[in-house]
């Protein structure tokens, strides 16, 4: 099933099996069973993700949750931007992104709601590990910090540094670090203890987008979210 993703939504038997490491045999027993439980689905076009897997998804509580309380802040951040709003938690040493509002107007975004991208290259994922443990960053390090693009901080010392700042700061920047000619402004989520839990941003085209214009609102509704959750945990 995880040989299946957004670059590759659907894949034949055969380069299932190759992908995978499977034989054949049991690849095609496999993906007749999984069908059978919804989990994929066969198509004229080749095996995708079945619909199934979205039902499951939606009764994640942690998610559920989390995305419920910050749909009213969200919606709020959307209508006084008129950009692109995330709300994205940290799973391992990347984010994954449960909630997205806002159309693309045309932008090649690398994010989606369920997708996951290095925790270092995104705003979301930098104002997260700015007020992780230690060890959250370390494991980050420890597994690379690959380029996204041009951009993207690749350096220990370079992402040191700017996580320092980020403590002092409330806010992390994206300037076309997660995709060339996309920025944002990310601040980050707290829950019971004051423990970080999600990033929460607004994100737009460079030059279209005044991040440091917008970075208060979204750090207000990034605070006005952790006051939610510490009174109404998820």
């Amino acid at each position: 099933m995880e040989a299946l993703d957004a670059n590759h939504p659907y894949l034949s038997v055969s380069e299932l099996a190759r992908r995978s490491g499977l034989p054949k045999s049991t690849t095609h027993r496999l993906v007749g069973e999984l069908c059978r439980l919804g989990l994929l689905e066969s198509t004229r076009d080749g095996i995708r993700l079945g619909f199934r897997l979205f039902e499951l998804g939606e009764l994640v509580p942690r998610h559920r949750g989390l995305r419920d309380a910050a749909l009213p802040f969200m919606e709020d951040l959307m209508e006084a931007t008129h950009q692109r709003v995330h709300l994205a938690v940290l799973e391992g040493v990347e984010v994954v992104y449960v909630q997205i509002l806002g159309s693309r107007s045309g932008m090649a975004m690398p994010s989606r709601i369920g997708g996951r991208l290095p925790a270092h290259a995104t705003g979301v994922g930098k104002a997260i590990l700015a007020f992780s443990p230690p060890s959250v960053v370390s494991a980050r390090m420890e597994a690379g910090l690959p380029r996204l693009s041009p951009r993207t901080i690749v350096m220990p010392g370079a992402l040191t540094r700017e996580l320092a700042t980020i403590r002092e700061q409330g806010v992390a920047y994206d300037r076309e670090e997660s995709s060339p000619g996309i920025a944002c402004a990310a601040a980050p989520v707290f829950g019971m203890h004051g423990v970080v839990v999600a990033g929460l941003s607004v994100s737009g085209r460079t030059g279209q987008i005044d991040v440091e214009k917008i970075a208060p609102a979204v750090r207000t509704a990034a605070l006005a979210l952790s006051r939610r959750l510490r009174t109404q945990p998820f």
